[in-house]
């Protein structure tokens, strides 16, 4: 193929007068190649491919969306129904052509980077260490598009109440808010539709008008629509993650605040060398100023009060005043919870740190209920403890049993400790010892295995001492003279007993016919 460029040379030439040999000459191409370009004008000519077997673009369309994309069937049924001889290169050359299956690209368009137009939020996942711990975290982010500001918080869990309090934070923080928030197309959010066509749910609609504020989602497979906010996800794991160690989720935020909004905020940004602190004062101007008084978002939830005056949310157990048993209703705030009774709030309890469970709460300055429960779950540290001190097997074979996935760890323990007292310990530590060879956890199974070392004659019943006054005794002397019992019964086999029953009820049976 002759290259654009020489082929309007050879035209120029021959419009100059210079012969076809002389042009063939000078370009290396052979004469006829020169008449067919100067035929042509010197324009790349287009050349369509025509097919020699014509496939209807409709009948095409319907067998794609029948099959349901799978062009390996498409194939086989216009071969084998259409009556259509097409091999399976043709077939998949014209779905492209068609772009079947394929969603229609289309450009992004330009948005200016106004003053307090536009603030991004999204969320992503991280695995970070905890105390030494690998644990699945959420970042949340929120980020300003002129002044380059960012907010940002890690969460364990992050559903649409836990969205609604980020924002809040966060706006509260900054004391004032963009008039939109472009988001993905996330259901935390967006009810229904995509892009420009999406439909806000009408509860975090409202959520956003209290702000001053609406949310807007970007288009599908559009993420460069909040590329700052993408770029900052970027920034979070290569300079706040990297090097920084973090001994509770509480202690990874505070770091995470400082870092946005000390750190972050006097570097300079991009090729401009923009200071986020300094381009947030002359954003401010044009940014929603909030009032201090907007109330924070939470979640009401109905509980009921236990036998000891406690209800129980997360995990944990909040102590309700008085003496009732009576249904209350809690508002879950972002750190703290309200407890409400007959429309009247009788405590208030900050939340505790998210690794606490089954603490016992009640409000400052009050004493603690009088009566605790009783039927409270405690662990099995003190059988653990006692089975460890038997020896090195046994330390061996727990170590092994509480690793097995499955495992019930405080119910466990308890019955193998039980089953300790329950047979010595040399037998013990030999059904443990065969039980850890052969990879056995199952209770019944250890049971089984610590009988059978009990039988295999090791182990002996201890003798019991007996008092030979028993004979001496006045029950003893009264029994003594009763007739032997007739044990011969027992020496008969299973025939001989039947026979002999049969014998017995003939006997009686004639004798009542004559007393009869």
């Amino acid at each position: 193929m002759v290259d654009p460029d020489v082929r309007n040379a050879i035209y120029q030439l021959h419009l100059a007068g210079v012969s076809l040999q002389e042009i063939s000459r000078q370009f290396q191409v052979s004469r006829n190649t020169v008449r067919a370009i100067i035929g042509q004008r010197g324009a790349v000519p287009r050349t369509v491919r025509k097919d020699k077997i014509h496939v209807d673009s409709e009948l095409l369309a319907r067998l794609y969306r029948e099959c349901g994309g799978w062009l390996q069937r498409v194939h086989e049924r216009l071969v084998e129904e259409e009556k259509v001889p097409l091999s399976y290169p043709t077939l998949t050359r014209r779905v492209r052509e068609l772009g079947l299956g394929k969603p229609l690209t289309t450009r992004c368009e330009h948005v200016p980077d106004e003053p307090g137009l536009e603030m991004q939020h999204d969320t992503t996942l991280y695995q970070v260490k905890l105390a030494g711990q690998p644990t699945r975290v959420v970042a949340s982010l929120l980020y300003l598009r002129y002044s380059k500001r960012r907010y940002l918080k890690f969460y364990r869990a992050f559903n649409r109440f836990a969205m609604k309090c980020f924002l809040h934070e966060a706006l509260m923080f900054w004391g004032c808010a963009a008039k939109q928030c472009i988001i993905d197309n996330t259901n935390l959010a967006r009810l229904r539709g995509s892009g420009k066509l999406a439909v806000i749910v009408p509860e975090m609609a409202a959520f956003a008008q209290r702000y001053g504020f609406t949310f807007l989602c970007h288009a599908l497979r559009h993420p460069n629509r909040k590329a700052g906010e993408e770029r900052s996800f970027w920034t979070v794991e290569t300079n706040f993650l990297s090097g920084r160690s973090f001994e509770s989720l509480e202690d990874l935020n505070q770091q995470a605040l400082a870092w946005a909004t000390e750190r972050m905020e006097h570097r300079p940004q991009g090729k401009a060398g923009l200071i986020p602190a300094k381009a947030f004062e002359h954003e401010c101007g044009f940014l929603t100023a909030l009032s201090d008084q907007l109330p924070a978002p939470y979640c009401a939830l109905e509980r009921g009060t236990d036998p000891y005056g406690y209800v129980a949310f997360e995990g944990n157990y909040y102590w309700v005043p008085g003496s009732k048993r009576e249904d209350v209703k809690m508002l879950r705030y972002a750190e703290h919870l309200k407890i409400y009774q007959q429309r009247t709030c009788v405590a208030e309890y900050r939340l505790p740190a998210d690794e606490v469970k089954n603490a016992r709460f009640s409000p400052e300055g009050q004493p603690p209920p009088r009566y605790l429960p009783k039927h409270r779950k405690h662990g099995a540290e003190h059988e653990e403890q006692r089975l460890r001190a038997l020896g090195s097997e046994v330390a061996a074979y727990v170590d092994y049993a509480l690793k097995t996935a499955g495992i019930q760890r405080h119910r466990f323990l308890r019955e193998l400790f039980a089953l300790s007292r329950r047979v010595t310990p040399a037998v013990f530590v030999e059904a443990l010892t065969r039980a850890l060879r052969y990879r056995v956890t199952q209770m019944e199974t250890l049971e089984r295995i610590a009988w059978f070392c009990l039988s295999q004659g090791k182990e002996y019943l201890p003798d019991v001492d007996v008092d030979e006054s028993f004979r001496e005794r006045p029950a003893y002397q009264e029994g003594c003279l009763t007739d032997e019992p007739d044990l011969s019964i027992y020496d008969e086999g299973p025939g001989e007993a039947e026979a002999r029953e049969e014998d017995d009820t003939t006997q009686q049976n004639e004798s009542e016919d004559e007393h009869g």
